[in-house]
């Protein structure tokens, strides 16, 4: 009989978690629907633009074992466990062949699958929220053009708790709120497009932004760096502030992203050769100056 009081405690904080999760998940069936019913048309051209720009390639590509094209990435080491990048080909069963425009908006902008699940926020879509109707409509027509493939449905390794997939909505309502990116009408048009791709699509503070107990980004240190990258690398601060101690400048950053090599000659470190390979080395001259423009330029402590 001395186990019955705790047995019980125990089972009140299981009944009391089980109904704040089922509350969180009606307001997420809420979110779900928050999507227009209809979207533009979409260019393929730029959302293979878009697509470079945002990551996709390098994150859903086992390149190094010759993998297909979008046909699942290699495992992200975190503290938490590791993630594999799923399949985003047009499969039917492996990828996202039976997709609606809508359920790829939902889990890019939302981080919802069709089916309302939620995804891990290793998939950034806390960041990809900030992208516009005709960005998520040209993504979504380049990812039609790619070829179905098999594999890349390997599955996570995570630690208990957090491969319980249901705490994701305690997660979300922690960390994550839906917001498109609006320009800042005082600043430059140049530093606005900057300001878009490094907090949207370019999801730079995914990597160089302090993380939480529970992987939230700490919004108050944008882009001060931290010692939780993927694979437990330690990532660089890149404020305009630590920026400028380094002696970057704007050119010099516009050459590392394009080639990768810093001001003193040396290669950016895996992870971010990485980026600059299978991303940023893509990006227009405009858009690579753009990017150096903001992240030089003073700012907010939540990006702005």
């Amino acid at each position: 009989m001395p186990l019955r009081k705790p047995l019980l405690a125990s089972l009140a904080v299981i009944a009391a978690g089980l109904a704040l999760l089922g509350g969180l998940s009606i307001l997420q069936s809420a979110e779900r629907n928050a999507e227009p019913a209809t979207f533009p048309e979409g260019d393929p051209k730029r959302g293979a633009y878009l697509a470079r720009m945002s990551g996709c390639i390098g994150c859903h590509t086992d390149a190094e074992n010759g993998g297909a094209p979008l046909a699942g990435g290699t495992a992200i080491e975190t503290r938490f466990g590791s993630f594999v990048p799923p399949n985003v080909t047009q499969h039917p069963n492996a990828g996202i062949g039976d997709w609606t425009v809508a359920d790829f908006a939902r889990a890019v902008r939302q981080g919802t699958s069709p089916d309302g699940d939620p995804y891990y926020p290793a998939f950034p879509y806390a960041m990809y929220t900030r992208m516009s109707d005709q960005d998520v409509a040209d993504l979504w027509a380049a990812f039609q053009t790619v070829a179905p493939a098999e594999g890349g449905r390997d599955g996570n390794d995570l630690a208990f708790p957090f491969s319980i997939r249901e705490g994701l909505h305690v997660w979300r309502a922690l960390h994550f709120e839906p917001a498109r990116f609006e320009p800042d009408p005082a600043r430059s048009e140049a530093w606005n497009r900057g300001a878009y791709i490094v907090t949207g699509p370019g999801h730079c503070g995914a990597c160089h932004t302090p993380r939480g107990l529970l992987g939230g980004r700490d919004d108050d240190r944008f882009l001060e760096g931290g010692s939780d990258g993927p694979g437990g690398a330690k990532v660089p601060a890149i404020t305009p502030q630590a920026l400028k101690k380094a002696g970057w400048a704007h050119e010099d950053l516009v050459t590392a992203l394009r080639t990768g090599l810093t001001p003193e000659g040396d290669s950016l470190g895996s992870g971010m050769g990485e980026v600059v390979r299978d991303g940023t080395a893509w990006l227009t001259d405009a858009d690579l100056k753009a990017i150096a423009t903001y992240l030089l330029e003073p700012r907010n402590p939540n990006g702005g």
